[in-house]
């Protein structure tokens, strides 16, 4: 898969899940999708592009075949994200629009690093980056890798080329981002004032739970066992500890965290008996059908805006990204006007 594709790829992927016992916490409620046909995709480029040409960036030409060698590693993606064929196709387009953008970009890319004779991407880079392919993509096998090759329509001579390029936008992409400045003080002070509102954070807190799972055990013999937790907490044992050696969950390693929680994040039935604790506060035991669960507030933090020694480096990251992509854009904006570029 080349750099611009996966790029394209990581755009389409859904955020991670946290991984919990699902029976405490809140789920909202999705409607089923109407499913997307799993036949053969016409994915529209024969007849948007009827010449079969989709853009020239000086003498290169971009066709629908390259397009489609794009395409293909993402097509599966977008059509798991889908809930529908008029979605599908939606997205569909949008990413076409998108590659053929990346694809004249990084022709001028190139073309911009090739005026430089001295400029010269080491054979061994090229040959580096191939055996590494082949390695974590195809296990080392070859055969594989030239099957993979000729399905794509490539000879080992286009796709070596291809790795090549792939290089040399990152490389040319990597000297712009170098060329920003750092973000200076007084413009993090500025974006803080300025959005307060993206930094207020709900009322949260740093959960642990013992899960005692029902089995074959009665409601007095669960309650027992969590009486017995209880009395091991007054008497000076630490909540975690007693976590690592009773709780019958996921996180039984990690002492029973399950980090920072909100209110929204938790069920009404464990939400409700947490969110009156105090720090270092533990529950009394709540009863459910799959078992018994003693909730622990470990910390507490209030409703607000966070200091801004909190959240400086992710503003400083956000303004750092924000002024690359604008330098970035200027740049490739220069470079399409010095270019002839036609999109058809």
């Amino acid at each position: 898969m080349s750099l611009s594709a996966r790029r394209l790829l990581l755009s389409f992927l859904a955020s991670g899940l946290l991984a919990a016992p699902a029976v405490i916490f809140a789920q909202a409620a999705i409607p089923a999708p109407a499913p997307v046909s799993s036949a053969p995709v016409d994915d529209g480029l024969n007849l948007r592009f009827a010449n079969g040409i989709a853009a020239v960036v000086e003498t290169k030409v971009i066709t629908v075949d390259d397009i489609r060698r794009e395409l293909a590693p993402i097509l599966p993606q977008i059509r798991r994200d889908s809930r529908n064929q008029q979605e599908f196709n939606q997205k569909l387009e949008r990413v076409q629009d998108d590659i053929i953008r990346n694809l004249v970009d990084r022709a001028l890319i190139v073309k911009e690093f090739r005026k430089d004779e001295k400029r010269q991407i080491p054979a061994s880079y090229v040959d580096n980056a191939l055996a590494e392919q082949l390695t974590t993509q195809f296990e080392g096998d070859r055969a594989r890798f030239l099957a993979y090759l000729k399905s794509r329509g490539f000879t080992l001579r286009d796709y070596r080329k291809e790795v090549e390029e792939d290089i040399i936008y990152g490389y040319m992409r990597g000297q712009q981002r170098k060329s920003v400045n750092i973000v200076s003080p007084a413009k993090v002070e500025a974006y803080y004032a300025a959005n307060q509102e993206k930094f207020h954070e709900e009322e949260q807190i740093h959960l642990r739970l013992i899960q005692l799972n029902r089995g074959q055990l009665t409601d007095a013999e669960l309650l027992a066992k969590a009486d017995e937790i209880l009395a091991k907490l007054k008497g000076g044992e630490k909540f975690e500890d007693l976590a690592k050696q009773y709780t019958d969950d996921a996180r039984k390693a990690k002492g029973g965290d399950w980090g920072w929680q909100k209110r929204a994040d938790l069920k009404p039935e464990f939400s409700d008996p947490l969110f009156q604790l105090q720090a270092g506060q533990v529950s009394a035991p709540v009863v459910q059908k799959e078992g018994v669960y003693l909730l622990f507030a470990e910390e507490r933090k209030s409703a607000g805006v966070p200091p801004i020694a909190d959240v400086r480096e992710q503003i400083e990251t956000t303004l750092a990204n924000q002024l690359t992509r604008e330098a970035q854009e200027k740049w490739l904006e220069r470079l399409r006007k010095g270019a002839y570029v036609r999109l058809y």
